[in-house]
């Protein structure tokens, strides 16, 4: 199926963008949180005024407004959280892309959908308010994730409510309300989503990521990043 997805996609030259249309992707650089980076060692990560401050940094060389990356990195970033530890399986490898830029920052439909679900997931390390849309294209139904949003974005909207493509859906929460990150957009394709609404996983441990990695493809082919 998923090369189904792949296939729709592969012929797109266009960048369909999950941020505010007025931030050129010239703005955008790639960013490595994995546990390979040797920069990370020596800071607090989990700490979110550490995380910003690392990524200011990497935000300024290269002069950019976002840092986006993490599909399948395996991170230290969920270290200190409990619930990403259960029975001995460490839940560390990330199933999305982070797109990491300033609280408020306006969040919009890549691809025309509907809202499938959504709730605030408000457990520390969890993604705090998030939307997940449904989407289909020829017969075929898949779904995007958006996570760590602001309160705001899920008042006043409903189940079924439709979205264009480049259509507002939300805006970016600050840390105390995305559950201890700093601002950041958590962006994930799910085709099945297994009866879950309002949630899935968006990290896996090593053992299950087969399943995951195959229920989660690469956004990379969408937004042509």
């Amino acid at each position: 199926m998923i090369s189904s997805l792949k296939e729709f996609f592969k012929n797109s030259r266009s960048y369909n963008s999950p941020l505010d249309a007025s931030i050129s992707i010239s703005s955008f650089c790639p960013l490595d949180l994995s546990i390979s980076n040797t920069s990370l060692a020596a800071i607090d990560i989990v700490d979110p005024e550490v995380c910003q401050h690392y990524i200011d940094g990497i935000l300024k060389k290269h002069n950019a407004k976002v840092a986006f990356g993490g599909y399948l990195e395996k991170r230290n970033l969920y270290a200190d959280k409990s619930n990403f530890s259960k029975h001995g399986d460490a839940r560390n490898i990330h199933l999305g892309i982070d797109f990491w830029t300033t609280a408020g920052t306006k969040v919009i439909a890549p691809l025309e959908g509907r809202i499938h679900s959504f709730q605030n997931n408000a457990s520390i390390g969890d993604y705090g308010p998030t939307i997940i849309l449904q989407h289909e294209i020829e017969g075929f139904i898949f779904h995007s994730l958006y996570g760590h949003l602001s309160l705001e974005s899920i008042v006043n909207i409903q189940v079924g409510q439709e979205f264009e493509k480049g259509a507002t859906l939300a805006t970016l929460g600050v840390p105390a309300i995305n559950v201890n990150y700093a601002p950041h957009l958590h962006f994930q394709l799910i085709i099945d989503m297994e009866s879950i609404k309002g949630d899935y996983p968006g990290v896996c441990s090593a053992d299950k990521l087969e399943f995951y990695s195959q229920n989660c493809p690469d956004p990379r082919f969408l937004l042509k990043i």
